[in-house]
């Protein structure tokens, strides 16, 4: 496997940063497993789903960041479920936890966002776990564009659990105003889920147009990303892509 870029700061003032999205099933699985493949992968930013929601949830996310080596930008309980963590490099200009229009009988959904600054670049975050459910998914798929829009960032990642395969109708919808960085620069291996029988993606990371992907996919065989800790930190692989955001 090629190597993935490392993070850096250009002559330019553009950045090369780290961006990993992760399923992590409320840490209800082996954490330390899941710190280690955080940390292995050597992140600026981590995009979470599934991030703790109850009882000392904060506590739990804080943990976690401190175990891979960053700290809580945004997000858990107060998104629903999606969280922001980064690195030391980031410069965070502002935060915003977004909820969702409720559908009865379904849960309820958010968005964890940010703007971050590295040197010279400024990059617009967002972290989502789409509904199960195909009509609430594509409606949400929606509200993810309009929200990446109302931020006012020229760039911006956003990543999460789809629910969804590519060709269906969210990646569609997404298609329009975001590129799938795995399709822009395939890297690593491909399928998300499940951990344990690796067989369909429906985990994703996506960027606005100009933002340059230097590749993106599961940091399966990455140095440090033991196969075992894959399979016992939760039931996604996480997606981490490589990515170099031009100066503001």
């Amino acid at each position: 496997m090629e190597p993935l870029p490392n993070s850096r700061t250009e002559p330019d003032g553009s950045a090369v940063i780290r961006v990993l999205s992760y399923n992590i099933r409320s840490m209800r699985d082996d954490t330390d497993a899941l710190a280690r493949v955080i940390a292995a992968c050597a992140p600026d930013l981590v995009l979470l789903q599934e991030a703790p929601r109850f009882f000392r949830w904060r506590k739990k996310l804080a943990r976690l960041a401190a175990a891979s080596g960053l700290v809580i930008l945004s997000g858990g309980a107060t998104a629903a479920g999606p969280a922001l963590l980064c690195s030391l490099r980031a410069t965070v200009e502002r935060t915003e936890d977004v909820l969702l229009p409720l559908t009865p009988g379904l849960h309820r959904r958010g968005f964890a966002t940010a703007v971050v600054r590295f040197g010279g670049a400024r990059l617009g975050v967002v972290s989502c776990h789409l509904s199960l459910q195909k009509d609430e998914r594509l409606t949400q798929a929606g509200l993810l564009l309009e929200r990446i829009a109302a931020m006012g960032v020229e760039h911006t990642v956003a990543g999460g659990d789809l629910n969804e395969r590519p060709g269906g109708p969210v990646f569609r919808r997404l298609g329009d105003g975001l590129r799938d960085c795995w399709t822009a620069a395939p890297w690593g291996g491909e399928y998300t889920s499940t951990a344990a029988d690796p067989h369909q993606r429906i985990d994703a990371v996506l960027t606005t147009r100009g933002v340059e992907v230097l590749g993106c996919g599961v940091p399966a065989g990455l140095p440090g990303v033991a196969e075992d800790d894959l399979r016992a930190a939760t039931d996604h692989l996480p997606v981490l892509a490589a990515l170099r955001v031009p100066a503001a």
